[in-house]
């Protein structure tokens, strides 16, 4: 996954921009996915969602530690280096969700986003001339793939509790 040399991440600024913005819409999409959840009376669900916002949340606190005293270009949403339509961690967060969803495909949805976190770190780290961010990418998606290690056990432990998609009660009324 090669990127032209106007997509490649150069300071370090810029990189801290990308993976607070990354985390921060991770998060922010949990959360909406959440109120969603709710509102369609599945609880348990809702519930692990915000638990991933938290985690996304307290990632971005991360950076940001990691950003102190580092001076970050304010990027518009359109001028993000993704190698992706949106944020890695956000983008694909439309495909397979239904309100119907399990806390097992919630983090089979949630590995998949870490996965691709993991993929645009890597990325950066192979493909920024700047050697500081390389580095920092490369420990960053080594965190993301610890966070999709986690994720896994998780899968692992709820398999056996909640693998059953519900049924829909009352489905869409669609016309044949």
């Amino acid at each position: 996954m090669n990127q032209s040399p106007s997509q490649t991440i150069e300071t370090l600024g810029e990189f801290l921009a990308h993976a607070l913005e990354l985390e921060h819409e991770s998060a922010e999409r949990y959360r909406e996915l959440a109120d969603s959840m709710e509102v369609h009376h599945n609880p348990e669900t809702a519930e692990l969602l915000r638990k991933l916002a938290e985690v996304s949340e307290d990632r971005a606190a991360e950076v940001g530690q990691r950003a102190e005293g580092v001076q970050m270009p304010e990027i518009p949403p359109w001028d993000f280096k993704w190698n992706c339509p949106g944020s890695p961690e956000s983008a694909c967060m439309e495909g397979d969700i239904s309100y119907l969803m399990n806390t097992r495909q919630t983090l089979e949805l949630a590995l998949h986003n870490e996965t691709r976190g993991r993929d645009f770190y890597a990325q950066v780290a192979a493909s920024s001339p700047n050697q500081d961010v390389r580095r920092l990418a490369a420990d960053m998606a080594e965190e993301e793939t610890e966070h999709m290690d986690l994720l896994r056990r998780w899968a692992e432990h709820t398999s056996h509790q909640n693998s059953t998609p519900q049924e829909d009660l009352d489905p869409p009324n669609m016309p044949e």
